[in-house]
């Protein structure tokens, strides 16, 4: 069970100002939720690989190739309005 003033002290680090009736809720809670983990902490995980995905992943990237590069004037001659070498574009919202 976790302790009033343990509840201080983390709120402390936390730099969190409590009330007391913050401070009686949040120890109920926490205790629950540590209480939990111990129960999670009961489970017999033996021969079970630790796992980061529920589902098998693979490397979905393509490899990385250079094609031809476009010339800036190329470019911007297909663009509405340039202005400055840059496609102008309207103003949005104010």
């Amino acid at each position: 069970m976790l302790t009033k003033q343990q509840v201080e002290h983390v709120a402390k680090l936390a730099r969190l100002d409590l009330s007391e009736e913050e401070k009686e809720l949040y120890t109920k809670q926490l205790s629950k939720i540590l209480d939990y983990i111990d129960q999670l902490n009961e489970v017999n995980t033996k021969g079970i690989e630790p796992m980061t995905q529920p589902i098998p992943t693979v490397n979905v990237m393509r490899e990385d190739i250079v094609k031809k590069q476009f010339e800036r004037q190329e470019v911007l001659s297909n663009a509405p309005h340039e202005e400055y070498g840059f496609f102008r574009v309207p103003k949005i919202g104010e």
